[in-house]
């Protein structure tokens, strides 16, 4: 009979509870790190770069990636026809609309505004659920959509609007591509159930990048590629391999092992850690306006995505692209 102490000294015993209950959740901490490193490397290359140009390499350089790693793991599943109209409205809203009008914005606003207007993804997927009837509404529901659009408004003050100033057009551009993006989360979930994320995502980015491409290889041809230095090129790389086809992995293999609900605790991070690395490294700050807007916008989302979740909510959770911009 083997004792207790002769297994746990044994290199070849299984791991640890521990370790297996653990690795999920440095999994998900590590994917929050990742996407929320995605914009401030993105305000790097646009110091270099055209907001097309860089939506071109990521989108192209990912759907290769995707593709690739299908290659390695297995041939990529085909949909149904059938399916091809509501893959390509996803692609637009998911990928290329949301790509183009989040880097735009980005070039003409700050990190923190950019990232703290992301984290009303789940009020807008939840506001386009209702309209289409997959959610219904409540009061409470209603509360936190009052708070976070609250927040909003008073971060972007539409009362001052002023389109030469670039802060207030960046801000409305990434207002714009938080709704296209909610829009895609209420509409896509059928698809994600029935055929995988990992398949989904692949034809996704796969759609866009034929769409993308031609927009972003005219815009590559006006650059001065010999001037773009090599640190340039290697955030370039870092957006397409760490926050786009890492996190994507990592994120649909931590929801294997753990509830949609851990999920939901560990998305809010992401916010939390664009804010505190952009004073660091972009030399970014905060104001009065953001704090009171933050409070604003987490409560709002806060209020939406408490118990007894909405559907809409609970479609964010169990997504690997939830914030992935």
């Amino acid at each position: 009979m083997v004792s207790r102490t002769d297994c746990e000294d044994d290199p070849s015993a299984s791991p640890s509870p521990i370790r297996t209950l653990a690795l999920p959740h440095l999994a998900l901490i590590a994917v929050q790190i990742m996407f929320g490193s995605w914009p401030i490397a993105g305000k790097v290359v646009l110091r270099s770069m055209s907001s097309t140009a860089l939506v071109g390499f990521r989108v192209v350089g990912a759907a290769i990636a995707l593709l690739l790693m299908h290659g390695k793991m297995g041939e990529l599943r085909r949909l149904p026809r059938r399916d091809l109209g509501l893959l390509v409205l996803c692609s637009m809203l998911g990928v290329v609309l949301n790509q183009f009008l989040f880097v735009k914005g980005l070039s003409l606003t700050s990190v923190i505004n950019a990232t703290l207007l992301s984290v009303t993804i789940p009020v807008f997927a939840l506001v386009v659920s209702i309209v289409f009837g997959y959610d219904r509404v409540s009061l409470r529901r209603i509360i936190g959509i009052l708070l976070a659009i609250g927040g909003v408004v008073y971060l972007v003050d539409p009362l001052r609007a002023d389109f030469s100033a670039q802060t207030r057009a960046g801000n409305l551009l990434i207002v714009t591509n938080s709704l296209a993006y909610g829009a895609y989360i209420a509409i896509s979930k059928d698809l994600f159930k029935r055929y995988g994320a990992l398949t989904v995502i692949t034809w996704i980015f796969a759609i866009a990048a034929i769409v993308t491409l031609p927009i972003g290889a005219y815009s590559i041809r006006k650059m001065d590629i010999q001037s773009v230095g090599a640190g340039v090129w290697l955030a370039v790389a870092y957006i397409i391999i760490v926050p786009t086809v890492m996190a994507y992995y990592l994120n649909a293999w931590a929801l294997t092992r753990v509830s949609p609900s851990t999920v939901a605790t560990y998305i809010y991070l992401q916010p939390l850690i664009a804010f505190g690395l952009a004073p660091f490294l972009l030399g970014e700050r905060f104001n009065t306006r953001v704090v009171i807007a933050s409070i604003l916008i987490f409560a709002g989302v806060g209020v939406v995505v408490k118990r007894r979740r909405s559907q809409a909510s609970q479609e964010v959770t169990k997504r690997p692209d939830a914030f992935a911009h």
